[in-house]
C-alpha cells in the first residue's frame, strides 16, 4: 500500500480582520494524499482552496495541527527550513505560470534547481523539457512561447527537482478552452511517468471528472459545514 505524502491533522487556520476579530478559514480534521496519487481538489470560491495550498506547501504556517509533505512536519519547521524542504520535496504550478520573462525555458528551469539542495543539472533540465515538447524551444524567452508553450516550461519547473508533490492551482484558468485538454493530459502523464503525486485544484468540473479521485473541500473543512449548519439555524 502507498504512504501517504501529504498528511493534514487537526489543522486550522484563520486570519485576523482589522478590528482584530479572528476569522476561521480551514479546520480539518484530516486530509491524506498517498504516493502517486491524483487528485482533483473542488470547492467554491471562498472556499479556502488556496489558502489549503498554501498550508500544504508550507507558505503558510497553520495556527495549530500537523501538516506532513514527504515525512516531514512543516508546522514544526521556521520559515527558512520550510522553505527548504518545499523546494527539494515540491513542486508548484501556478494559474498565471510566473515564469522569468528575462530567462529562457531552460534557465527558467535551471532557476528552480537552484534553491534545492542539489546543483543544477543542465541534462535534466533538457530531458524535462524535451519531455513536455519543448526540445525545440529551449533557448525561447516567455514572450516568444504561445500560452500553451508556457504552460509546458511552468510544468517542466515544477517538476526540476523530482518532487515527491506537485500542487496546480487551477492550471487551465488562463489556457483557452481549446487548448486545456492538452494542459491536463500533460499533467497527469508527466507526473505518472515520475510517479509523483498530484493535486489539481479546479472549479471545472470537466477537469475535475478525468481524475480517479474527486475531493470537494466542503467535504473535510469543518469551517464551511459549520458555516452552513450556522445559515440552517438562522
Amino acid at each position: 500500500m502507498a504512504d501517504a505524502v501529504i498528511q493534514l491533522e487537526q489543522v486550522r487556520k484563520a486570519f485576523r480582520t482589522p478590528a482584530g476579530e479572528a476569522v476561521p478559514i480551514l479546520d480539518v480534521e484530516r486530509f491524506e494524499v498517498m504516493a502517486g496519487e491524483q487528485v482533483a481538489l473542488e470547492g467554491h470560491s471562498g472556499s479556502g482552496k488556496t489558502t489549503l495550498l498554501n498550508v500544504i506547501a508550507g507558505i503558510m504556517r497553520p495556527d495549530s495541527g500537523r501538516v506532513v509533505l514527504d515525512g516531514v512536519d512543516l508546522a514544526r519547521l521556521p520559515e527558512a527550513a520550510r522553505d527548504r524542504v518545499r523546494a527539494d520535496r515540491l513542486g508548484l504550478v501556478f494559474q498565471q505560470f510566473n515564469l522569468l520573462p528575462g530567462f529562457t525555458a531552460i534557465e527558467n528551469v535551471l532557476v528552480a534547481m537552484a534553491f534545492s539542495s542539489a546543483r543544477p543539472d543542465r541534462s535534466r533540465a533538457e530531458a524535462l523539457l524535451t519531455s513536455v515538447g519543448l526540445g525545440h524551444r529551449l533557448s525561447h524567452k516567455p514572450a516568444a512561447l504561445s500560452v500553451g508553450e508556457q504552460q509546458r516550461v511552468a510544468v517542466a519547473r515544477a517538476l526540476a527537482n523530482q518532487p515527491k508533490v506537485i500542487l496546480a492551482d487551477e492550471p487551465t484558468a488562463s489556457i483557452d478552452p481549446a487548448h486545456q485538454q492538452q494542459v491536463v493530459d500533460l499533467l497527469k502523464q508527466t507526473c505518472q511517468e515520475q510517479n509523483v503525486a498530484l493535486v489539481v485544484v479546479t472549479h471545472t468540473p470537466e477537469v475535475a471528472e478525468q481524475f480517479p479521485r474527486r475531493v470537494r473541500i466542503e467535504s473535510f473543512n469543518r469551517v464551511l459545514a459549520k458555516a452552513a449548519s450556522a445559515g440552517g439555524d438562522a
